[in-house]
């Protein structure tokens, strides 16, 4: 009987365990997309960036195509957005974080964008994965 009931307490304590570490690791990765819309509402791209995987294998996948790298990501951003009336201020919901591994989630959004040069709206998908601690951006498909 005892280790019935040995079993059942780590079942649930393992199970708890696993809850609150998702409930962290989601915490973390809105405190990434909310540092992300505060830097692009600032005309910031370079800070925005720092939310993406600093790699040649980054992958942003948009109106134009994929973008390979975050160097090139970044340059794309530039390109496409080069004034604070083009960035604008950033705005989104949030309407879904799934885990699909230990160290990797996918998120899917709504982005808003209010600006002087006409506004945009969208929607996202972003692959998130914890990278030497830090949650980062590894593909993102905006449209």
């Amino acid at each position: 009987m005892k280790r019935f009931f040995l079993l059942i307490f780590l079942v649930f304590f393992f199970n708890s365990y696993s809850q609150t570490e998702t409930e962290a690791d989601i915490k973390a990765i809105h405190k990434v997309l909310e540092k992300q819309k505060t830097a692009w509402s600032n005309n910031n791209i370079e800070d925005y960036m720092l939310g993406y995987w600093k790699s040649d294998s980054l992958k942003f996948y948009g109106s134009n195509g994929i973008t390979y790298g975050w160097k090139n990501t970044l340059e794309r951003y530039k390109k496409a957005y080069p004034t604070k009336d083009h960035t604008g201020k950033l705005d989104f919901k949030i309407n879904d974080i799934s885990k699909i591994s230990e160290d990797a989630y996918f998120v899917m959004g709504e982005f808003y964008l209010i600006r002087k040069t006409g506004n945009a709206n969208g929607i996202f998908m972003i692959i998130f994965k914890k990278i030497n601690g830090l949650w980062k951006i590894i593909a993102d498909m905006s449209a």
